[in-house]
C-alpha cells in the first residue's frame, strides 16, 4: 500500500550570528525545512513570500531587537498565528517573564541543547496543530446533513472532554479542576432556573476555561510557593492565549468569552479587559463563582484546600466585588447545605 510522503515542517530563525545559524541548521535540517535570515527586517520582508510554520527569534540583533520584531509580527494579520520561540543568552527570569508577556510561545537558550530544542519546537507544533486540528474538525462537522447533528454534538463534547483532561493534567496541584469547576457552575445554572441548553453551554465553557494554559510553561504552572509578581503576570497570560486559541471555533464564540474573561472581576478590577458588572457575560459570571470556589477548596503546593467555613467567609468578602451577588448567593446556599464537601466528592 502506497502512502502519500509526510510533509516537512518549515522553520525560519533570525539570527544576525552566523554560528548560531549554523548550529541551529545542523541540529533541525534534517526533520524540518530550515531557512535562516541575519536581521528582523529580512524576516519581515521575506515572510510574506515564504510559509513558515515557526520562527526562532533572537532578542539583541542590531536594526530591530527580538522583541521589536515580536510586536510586528503580531500586529500583521498574515503573521501573528505564526509560533515564535525567542532564542536567548540572558539567563535572567525576567526575559523569560518578558518573552511571554510579549506573545512567545516558549524561548531557548543558548548555547543549544539539541534535544532540549527539538523537543521545544516539536511541543510548540503539536499545538499549533491541535488548534488547527479542532478547526478544521468543527468546520467539517458543521456541514453534515441536520440527520447527522446529533453524532456532530457527540463529538465535540468528547473533544472537548479530551482536551479538558489534558488542560488539567498539566498541572498537579488542581488536577480535576475544570471537571469541578464545569459541574459547579452548571448545578448554579440549574438552581437559577436555567434551561438545560444553558447548562450545557456553561458546562462546556467551563472544561475550556483554562485551556491557555497549554501556553504557559509547565515549570510556571507546577512551581512549588507563590508566584513573584512578574511570574504571576506571566501567568495572568493565559486568559489573552485562551481567548486566541478558541477564537477560530467560530461556532460558539461564547467559548473564547469563557477562556478569556473568566478572572474579570464584578467591580471592574479584573484582567485582561477590565470587564465590569453585566458587561461580562452572565455564563462568564457563572463560572467565575465556581473557579474561585475551586480554587480555595483544592491544595496548594504552598495550602491545603480551606474549610468550608472560611470559604464561606471569604465568598461573602467577594460577594458584589470580585463575584456576580446573585450567583455567589446561590453558592453559598450550596456551602450551606455541604458542609462536608460532598458536592466536591462527587465532582472527582
Amino acid at each position: 500500500m502506497d502512502f502519500l510522503p509526510k510533509k516537512r515542517r518549515s522553520i525560519m530563525a533570525v539570527d544576525d550570528d552566523i554560528i548560531n545559524q549554523m548550529t541551529l541548521e545542523a541540529i533541525l535540517s534534517v526533520n524540518y525545512d530550515f531557512t535562516a535570515v541575519s536581521s528582523g527586517p529580512e524576516a519581515l520582508a521575506q515572510l510574506p513570500n515564504q510559509s513558515v510554520d515557526l520562527i526562532l527569534l533572537d532578542i539583541n540583533m542590531p536594526e530591530m531587537n527580538g522583541f521589536e520584531v515580536l510586536a510586528a509580527l503580531q500586529a500583521n494579520e498574515a503573521t501573528k498565528s505564526i509560533p515564535v520561540i525567542i532564542l536567548t543568552g540572558d539567563s535572567d527570569p525576567e526575559t523569560e517573564v518578558q518573552a511571554i508577556q510579549a506573545g512567545a510561545f516558549d524561548f531557548v537558550h543558548k548555547p543549544f541543547i539539541p534535544t532540549l530544542i527539538l523537543r521545544r519546537i516539536e511541543r510548540t507544533l503539536e499545538l499549533k496543530s491541535l488548534q488547527h486540528h479542532m478547526q478544521q474538525e468543527i468546520d467539517q462537522q458543521t456541514a453534515i446533513a441536520k440527520e447527522q447533528l446529533a453524532s456532530t454534538r457527540r463529538l465535540f463534547r468528547q473533544m472537548v472532554e479530551t482536551l479538558a483532561d489534558t488542560i488539567d493534567a498539566k498541572d498537579k496541584y488542581t488536577n480535576g479542576h475544570s471537571r469541578r469547576v464545569a459541574d459547579y457552575a452548571r448545578e448554579i445554572a440549574r438552581r437559577a432556573g436555567k434551561s438545560e441548553a444553558y447548562q450545557n453551554a456553561v458546562y462546556y465553557m467551563a472544561r475550556l476555561h483554562d485551556i491557555g494554559k497549554l501556553g504557559i510553561p509547565s515549570s510556571l504552572i507546577n512551581k512549588k510557593g507563590r508566584l513573584t509578581d512578574e511570574e504571576y503576570a506571566a501567568m495572568q497570560q493565559h486568559t489573552i492565549i485562551g481567548g486566541d486559541i478558541l477564537a477560530h471555533v467560530k461556532e460558539m464564540p461564547e467559548l473564547l468569552c469563557a477562556s478569556r474573561h473568566h478572572h474579570e472581576r464584578y467591580d471592574g478590577t479584573g484582567y485582561p479587559d477590565g470587564l465590569s458588572g453585566t458587561a461580562i457575560l452572565e455564563k462568564v459570571r457563572i463560572i467565575a463563582v465556581a473557579d474561585v470556589y475551586d480554587a480555595m477548596t483544592s491544595k496548594r503546593s504552598y495550602r491545603d484546600g480551606l474549610p468550608q467555613a472560611e470559604v464561606r467567609q471569604e465568598m461573602l468578602k467577594a460577594r458584589g466585588k470580585q463575584l456576580d451577588p446573585y450567583f455567589t448567593d446561590i453558592m453559598l446556599q450550596m456551602i450551606d447545605e455541604d458542609s462536608d464537601y460532598q458536592l466536591r466528592e462527587e465532582t472527582v
